[in-house]
């Protein structure tokens, strides 16, 4: 039976042949046009998420404030402070913490190598830092944990200071000025999407220890934890236990800032999943047309072939076969329409290349740009939409068809 079908379907299409193959163009327009748009929202989201790589996910930063509401002895306007000491409070009362890290900064600090020079953040932190913010290291390594222990001058450097001091030359094993002080350098960053006033790029790290040499670091600037689990239960057990050792009211967000990087990430998939619905339903209307253009050509070889359909119903076709046959032919010219469309959608893919997003902005970004990468997800969307397009333009004529009293359609001229 099925053989049947796909037989008379095959003969309908070779004896119109210009007319299939023009509606089969206009299919693939549209699904190629669907194709593209769905990658371009897929490459739009990956451009936008390189530039939050360095949080990772499941990060939290915790930055001192000032209370806004009254606690007890504590009037507004107090200053909460960072220290070491919080941190052995952090890891005793907030659960799920897997790593955990001061962070100290002396901003515009004088580095130099040579006679080459610039202004550049300087960050205090423990070794475990690198695995916490994903930083990938171009040359070297990161300093260790030992580095601190030993109070080691060591420092690992943004790609743009390399780029400014050294000028392609090695910078591994050699000595850098930091405020006058000499440190060696162990590690160069690679060059990654700067993230608003947090470059890494153009920043000094070394080690916790070593960074009292610059900057008194008994109040912190900052403590960076990396967590497992419910990120809002982490949130929370990290607002009491510091509410109860500084005197503040929970509630009191301006005591301590709290940067919850899972929360602002899924804020962001909001906007990039409102995005990609919305070029997909573009995309739809798009496809739309062309199945109107096959509803149209199948409701014209519907009429064109009523003698035919009253014969097959004289000769004890039931009402099924005919609705079959019909939207057989459709979903063939569906099929093959969609088939070149995907191919014209990969090569459009491959000629274009990317787009520009980050590149605009930044020299040595191209991972940020748009790329027109056609994965499996969008496939699978695509041929969803493509076979519901497929199936609503060739069911109307199908059923006309179908519901064809064969006296009448024998006697039609």
């Amino acid at each position: 039976m099925v053989r049947d079908l796909g037989k008379h379907a095959y003969d309908a299409l070779r004896h119109n042949r210009n007319r299939s193959l023009l509606t089969m163009l206009g299919m693939a327009w549209g699904i190629a046009t669907v194709v593209l748009l769905l990658a371009y929202g897929s490459g739009f989201e990956r451009g936008l998420w390189s530039a939050f790589r360095s949080f990772g996910t499941n990060l939290v930063m915790v930055f001192p404030g000032r209370t806004s509401l009254q606690a007890g002895g504590t009037k507004p306007g107090s200053e909460v402070r960072l220290t070491v000491i919080d941190l052995d409070s952090i890891r005793a009362e907030v659960p799920l913490l897997k790593r955990l890290s001061p962070e100290v900064t002396k901003q515009n600090s004088a580095v130099a190598y040579g006679l080459r020079s610039g202004a550049y953040d300087v960050s205090g932190v423990y070794s475990n830092y690198a695995q916490m913010r994903r930083m990938e290291i171009a040359e070297g390594s990161f300093f260790t944990e030992v580095d601190n222990f030993t109070h080691t001058r060591v420092a690992v450097i943004g790609a743009d200071i390399k780029k400014k001091l050294f000028s392609g030359q090695n910078a591994i094993g050699e000595g850098v000025r930091v405020d006058g002080i000499a440190y060696h350098v162990v590690g160069v960053l690679r060059h990654i999407i700067q993230n608003g006033d947090d470059n890494m790029n153009a920043h000094v790290y070394v080690p916790f220890s070593a960074m009292s040499d610059l900057k008194d670091i008994r109040y912190l600037n900052a403590i960076v934890m990396e967590y497992e689990g419910d990120h809002a239960k982490v949130v929370k057990a990290l607002r009491d236990s510091m509410a109860f050792h500084h005197s503040f009211n929970p509630k009191d967000e301006r005591a301590v800032f709290v940067f919850d990087v899972f929360a602002d990430l899924l804020d962001l998939r909001v906007i990039t999943t409102g995005i990609k619905i919305l070029l997909g339903f573009i995309g739809l209307l798009t496809l739309g047309i062309g199945g109107v253009g096959l509803m149209n050509i199948m409701l014209v070889s519907v009429t064109q072939r009523t003698r035919e359909i009253g014969v097959e119903k004289a000769l004890g076709a039931h009402r099924w076969h005919i609705l079959f046959q019909f939207l057989a032919e459709a979903l063939v010219i569906t099929f093959l329409g969609g088939l070149a469309g995907v191919v014209l959608a990969y090569l459009v893919s491959w000629s274009v290349g990317s787009l520009t997003l980050w590149s605009a902005f930044e020299e040595n970004v191209s991972e940020g740009d748009i790329h027109l990468l056609i994965d499996s997800v969008t496939l699978i969307w695509s041929t969803g939409i493509l076979a519901f397009v497929g199936i609503v333009s060739g069911m109307l004529p199908a059923i006309k068809a179908a519901r064809m009293d064969p006296i009448e359609a024998l006697r039609y001229e």
